[in-house]
Order: C-alpha cells, then structure tokens, then sequence
C-alpha cells in the first residue's frame, strides 16, 4: 500500500515538474521572442535614420521650381520704416550720423591735409551708358550707392543729374576700408596708424568736383546701413549694387536694397559678365530674380531689375 502512495506522490511530483517546466519555458520563450523583436525593431530604426531627410525651412514665399537647400539661411526681419519725403532724406542721414553737422565742414582735417591728392577718381565700369539711360528714365530724386570706393560711379551719376536739372540726394554706403592687399595696387593711397584714407580722399574728391550738396557718404559697412535706412524711412529711387562680389555679400546687399526699394524703382549693378561671375554675382542676382518672380535685364556688364515692369 505504502508503495503505492510513493508511487502516487512521485507521479504528482513529476506533473508538476512539468508543469513549472511548461510555464518557465513558455516564459522564456516569450522573453526571447521580445528580446528578438526588440533587436529587430532596434535594428529597423538605426538603418532608416540614415536615411532621414529633416524637415525644410519655412518656404512659402518660394517658388516650387527653386529647391529650398539653394537658399542660403539670410533672412531680412527688420521693419522699415514709412518713407521720407525726399527732401528730408540729407538732412536725416546729416543729423543721425554726422551729428547734424555736415561731414565736409572744415574739411580737411589738419592730420591728413598734406596726404591727400587733389583728387584721385578710380572705379570699374562707372561710366557705363547704363547711368545715363536709367537716370533719365526713372529721374530719381534719391539714388542709393552700395560700394563707392573713391567715388566714380556716384560724381558720374551727380553730373548726369546735374545736367538735367534734377535736384538728386546720392547716398554713398561703403565702410571706405577696401579690402585687404588693396594698397598693392593703390600705393598712393595713404595710411595712417592702419587707418587707410579712402574716406578722405573720397570726400576730397566730391569737394574738387563741387558735388558736396548731391554726394553724401554712409560710412558704414552695407549691412548694417541698408539696415538703419530702412528703419529710418530712407528709400531710393534708384539704387546701385557693387560692392562685395561674392555669392553671400551679393545676395545679402540685393535682398536688404531691395527693401529700401521705391515701388516703381529700379535696382542694377556691376559685374554680371565678368571673371567676377564665378565669385557670385550673377548666381545672386539670378536666384533673387527667380524667388521673387522678377525679371532681369543686362546692359553692358550691368544687371537691371525695373521694379515698374514686375508689378
């Protein structure tokens, strides 16, 4: 009797070894099954993460032909100002920069008087027939000059104005530094202390040409000028790009002028078929034209944008 009792119990015994058998392995299985799909799913996501392509900028005011990776990150948030009347434009830039005083009064300064020649004009296409033709056709009364240098494009654009009767403010925006290695080339451009005298033998050349009351100079690099014109109300009938010939500098200059634009206006520059070219200027000028919808015109190695004829 006794045997079978033992018998009995270690019959129990083995059916519940199994049973805990059954249920730790169905667990194990079922932790193996998670850790495998884990790997999987772990593997899954690390593969496609290489391929990820993040969400585009803003680009609504893009055109779906321009992709918006060709756009460089410049984006213009200052808010201009409503427009002066013209006749308060010299007097403005006079009395926020020059503190009110005109900036050739008791010129030249005695520290530079004897360094300066009695004039030195030098520019890059800036007798181009393209002035002419453009001053007689918008007739500005406020012309904004980005990139003067010693100021040959502008005491043109003065004369031209002179010649018909027009009373126009141009308005010369250049930090009058040129650009590093320049003395190579203009060694009679003096210096003092580091200092070149660009800015002086600029105004020197606007006294010996009598074009004082028409020229006046915003020293100042263009971004940050074209800025404060716009926050000021300053804006321009006709307006000239030439200075910084590369793709950022070209982009950045057209694009804040562009804003300081009189509706009806007109906005050209320098250096759309030259060497130049592979340094930005026409990629600039072209990508800009293609965002906002504009057409662009040459003349000579100028580009024309007639704000008149994109309305």
């Amino acid at each position: 009797m006794k045997e079978i009792e033992d018998q009995r119990s270690l019959h129990h015994n083995q059916k519940n070894l199994v049973n805990v058998t059954m249920k730790l392995f169905a667990k194990s299985t079922a932790y193996v099954i998670l850790l495998l799909l884990s790997y999987a799913l772990g593997y899954l996501s690390s593969t496609t993460s290489y391929s990820y392509t993040p969400p585009q900028p803003h680009t609504d005011d893009v055109p779906p032909t321009v992709p918006a990776n060709q756009l460089d990150n410049f984006r213009v948030t200052t808010r201009c100002a409503d427009s002066l009347p013209s006749q308060l434009v010299r007097q403005t830039i006079v009395d926020r920069i020059f503190n009110a005083t005109s900036p050739y009064a008791n010129f030249p300064p005695p520290h530079v008087s004897q360094l300066l020649r009695t004039k030195r004009v030098k520019g890059w296409g800036s007798y181009g027939g393209v002035f002419e033709r453009l001053i007689e056709k918008v007739r500005p009364r406020v012309v904004v000059e980005v990139g003067t240098f010693l100021g040959a494009s502008a005491l043109h654009m003065a004369n031209l104005t002179r010649q018909l009767g027009l009373e126009t403010q141009i308005l010369c925006v250049d930090d009058f530094r040129g650009w590093p290695g320049f003395r190579d080339k203009f060694k009679d451009i003096h210096m003092i202390n580091g200092d070149v005298l660009l800015y002086y033998q600029f105004m020197q050349n606007v006294i010996y040409f009598n074009a004082t009351d028409t020229v006046l100079p915003v020293p100042y690099s263009s971004g940050s000028a074209l800025m404060k014109l716009c926050e000021w109300g300053v804006v321009g009938d006709l307006i000239e790009i030439d200075a910084g010939h590369d793709f950022n500098s070209a982009w950045a200059d057209i694009n804040r002028a562009w804003r300081i634009l009189r509706p009806g206006g007109v906005i050209f520059g320098h250096d759309y078929f030259t060497a130049a070219d592979n340094r930005g200027v026409r990629r600039a000028v072209n990508l800009f034209a293609k965002i906002n919808g504009l057409q662009v015109q040459t003349d000579g190695q100028h580009w024309v944008i007639d704000s008149a004829v994109n309305v």
